[in-house]
């Protein structure tokens, strides 16, 4: 006789995420597996005295949130001024000069999550507009979505930067047309600061931001977030083979309370030696709770600077429509390879043009190696052609998407995404509705840190379009259903991680990864989910997160 279940949930209203099964009342767990997925009384054939047995209340179970793109490694830095809702010029100040005033003793000034919108006019700041507030103390600001850098005089200064720079290792240089002086905006600080040579060269420049320190405790920080809003799998998309150090340091103190999924960054110029390196790290890295293995590439950079690649000009342009990081015989040429050696692409792509070349590419791929179940991921989809909409099914190609991006407080009318890429262009703006009924996987996560990482902020958003506090809804008929949405955080997430045959649904036989929410969504006014909670996550069949 089986031995009784080490957890049992029920009176609750399990949504399972199983097409053979959608719903039912209560879930049982052993050893780290679900044996039991029923209604009615049938568990207590499973409870002994030492079983514990949650009353779910009618809440929402579900299967364990799986956030397919979380920058965990690189989180929010409590050391770092913040600046997220700061709106204008006058308010950044402000807050640096708070900080500074609590740190006299800094070395240097460094801050995250500044808006672009917050510098009038449309245009992107410059070192000027920090010099007033830090003076002769090098500072380094953080774009929200970290693909830029704004520096100060003194920081260009202290890195060397003058009218002769135009790349370094973390970013490339802008320079005023008029007098080719160095304006102290950096662009591609995603593609070359985030690298394993970007990161060296910060940390070789006395940049605190970098140290492996300071690192760790932003990844143990953003994993304590994970466990508390039941995301019981990390994908964690960019890495070096440097930063694989921090997560296995992780695991021998204890905090990588959550899987994680670790990609590698396969920057252009990736040598054949330095992808030996990451076969070998996927080899070493094959376990369910740490897994190593896709590679992450760019094909464009972000709207809002005008580096995404456009299809047509951007709004207010004649001709400039952005750049792609390879050109797309190249990059065509690249992923072939890539494939043809097994591995699994994640390309961050948010122009039409830079999607249509991963398509084009994904495609090339398979006409050159054969078809095989690659699973392939396009990163964001922010803006998508109408035309190469069916080509995610046909091609097998997963939309890996974050519903909170398209938010109308993020993206939308007045703000600089939606100007950027103009009015004419916004009904290609996520088009989840369009993707999910042409039959795409969609694998829906959070992009922390560059938006909030609790899922019920995606979930809100998905099905509703609006900002987090209400208004009006932006391109409203690309809202999802709540259960459509919850299949992009669980097996959709799965499915595109290669997960799905062990995660991502509440089915016997599955790893026992789950989520009690302190409500039924299924139940609420879409305005309420921003309200509820997670009461319990559970990762192999142990609570990591309890609410008290």
């Amino acid at each position: 006789m089986n031995r009784p279940a080490d957890l049992i949930v029920h009176n609750a209203h399990v949504h399972t995420v199983d097409d053979r099964r959608p719903r039912a009342e209560a879930v049982a767990v052993r050893d780290g597996r679900i044996v039991h997925v029923g209604d009615g009384e049938d568990w207590r054939a499973l409870a002994g005295p030492d079983t514990e047995v949650v009353d779910g209340r009618g809440r929402l179970l579900v299967p364990g949130f799986v956030d397919s793109h979380n920058h965990v490694r690189l989180g929010s830095d409590a050391a770092c001024v913040q600046l997220a809702g700061a709106t204008d010029l006058p308010e950044i100040g402000r807050r640096i000069t708070e900080w500074l005033d609590r740190n006299p003793g800094a070395d240097w000034i460094e801050a995250e999550a500044f808006d672009y919108t917050a510098v009038p006019g449309g245009r992107m700041p410059t070192a000027a507009d920090l010099d007033p507030f830090t003076g002769d103390r090098p500072a380094l600001v953080l774009s929200y979505d970290v693909h830029t850098a704004w520096l100060n005089t003194a920081a260009l200064r202290r890195l060397g930067i003058t009218a002769d720079t135009r790349e370094l290792a973390f970013g490339t240089v802008r320079k005023d047309p008029a007098t080719g002086e160095p304006t102290g905006f950096l662009t591609d600080f995603a593609v070359r600061g985030l690298s394993r040579d970007g990161h060296r060269a910060l940390r070789a420049a006395g940049v605190p931001w970098a140290d492996p320190d300071r690192q760790y405790g932003r990844l143990t920080a953003s994993l304590d977030l994970a466990a508390r809003y039941g995301i019981t799998t990390v994908v964690e998309p960019q890495n070096s083979l440097d930063d694989l150090a921090l997560f296995e340091r992780a695991i021998a103190e204890g905090r990588l309370r959550s899987r994680l999924v670790a990609a590698l960054f396969h920057p252009r110029g990736t040598t054949g030696a330095e992808l030996a390196e990451f076969a070998a790290a996927a080899r070493r890295h094959t376990g369910d709770r740490f897994r190593v293995g896709p590679l992450k590439l760019y094909i464009d950079d972000v709207v809002e600077p005008h580096t995404a690649a456009l299809l047509e000009p951007y709004a207010g342009h004649h001709s400039h429509r952005g750049e792609t990081f390879y050109p797309a015989e190249e990059f065509a040429e690249l992923l072939t390879a890539l494939d043809a050696a097994g591995f699994q692409a994640f390309v961050h792509a948010t122009g039409d043009r830079g999607i249509r070349t991963v398509l084009d590419a994904v495609e090339h791929a398979r006409r050159v190696n054969g078809p095989r179940d690659a699973r392939h991921q396009v990163v964001h989809v922010e803006c998508l052609d109408p035309a190469d909409v069916p080509r995610f099914a046909e091609l097998g190609v997963v939309a890996c998407m974050q519903p909170r991006h398209c938010s109308p407080d993020i993206a939308g009318p007045g703000k600089d995404w939606a100007e950027a890429v103009g009015e004419r262009r916004w009904s290609k703006a996520w088009p989840m509705r369009s993707l999910q009924e042409a039959g795409a996987t969609l694998a829906f996560s959070s992009d922390w840190n560059v938006a909030e990482m609790d899922p019920l902020v995606g979930l809100y958003t998905a099905v509703t379009r609006r900002g987090l506090a209400g208004g009006d809804p932006w391109m409203d008929g690309e809202t999802v259903s709540l259960a459509t949405a919850l299949r992009g955080y669980t097996l959709g997430s799965a499915y595109a991680n290669f997960l799905d045959d062990r995660l991502g649904s509440l089915t016997p036989g599955k790893l026992a990864d789950l989520v009690l929410l302190s409500e039924d969504l299924f139940t609420l006014d879409p305005k309420a989910i921003l309200e509820a909670r997670v009461e319990l996550s559970v990762v192999d069949g142990e609570v990591v997160h309890r609410a008290s």
